[in-house]
């Protein structure tokens, strides 16, 4: 039987390397919505941040990124910086697998929480952290983070703060064969 993208459902996930910021950077450059980083940053995120990062490859090419990091202050939250899925797989929970395959990891043992900035306008976003809390039996709180005025140019939205948590060790495993 041969897969078409209507009945896919598997991806291959992995953590990123620096080999993967120039696939990131025109992954997030042709999403269209999402703030582009220069491409250092993408490199360096790929190799510093990498553990609680991800990629998910179909057929050899780069078609979802996570970029997180464990909050310095708060060591059981990761911090979900920015969430791409290449348009030909947007609406087939590509996104909330990513999720679910950070929170598999070692690195991610002790997460409890995981926090993220959406603006107000970033209706996809605010789906996916709602639904992956909905999924873990946790809640979602939303609060201001980021006013407009904080940005250096204009015309940056707000950027909301959402909450997930707390998440039990039982539910990252239970469900993340979803």
């Amino acid at each position: 039987m041969t897969k078409t993208k209507d009945i896919k459902t598997e991806f291959h996930f992995r953590v990123p390397n620096k080999k993967d910021g120039a696939a990131v950077w025109e992954l997030i450059k042709h999403t269209g919505v999402l703030d582009l980083n220069s491409s250092y940053s993408y490199l360096m995120w790929c190799e510093i941040f990498s553990e609680t990062s991800i990629v998910a490859i179909d057929e050899g090419e780069t078609v979802g990124f996570i970029s997180g990091f464990i909050h310095p202050d708060t060591p059981n939250t990761l911090f979900i910086w920015q969430v791409a899925v290449h348009e030909s797989e947007r609406g087939r929970g590509l996104g909330t697998k990513m999720l679910f395959q950070l929170l598999q990891r070692e690195s991610c043992e002790n997460i409890h929480y995981v926090e993220a900035t959406v603006s107000p306008s970033n209706t996809p976003s605010q789906n996916l952290f709602h639904g992956f809390a909905e999924k873990l039996d946790t809640n979602c709180v939303t609060g201001d983070y980021f006013s407009s005025t904080d940005f250096p140019q204009k015309g940056h939205e707000d950027e909301l703060l959402y909450k997930i948590g707390p998440i039990q060790e039982e539910n990252k495993l239970k469900k993340g064969a979803i």
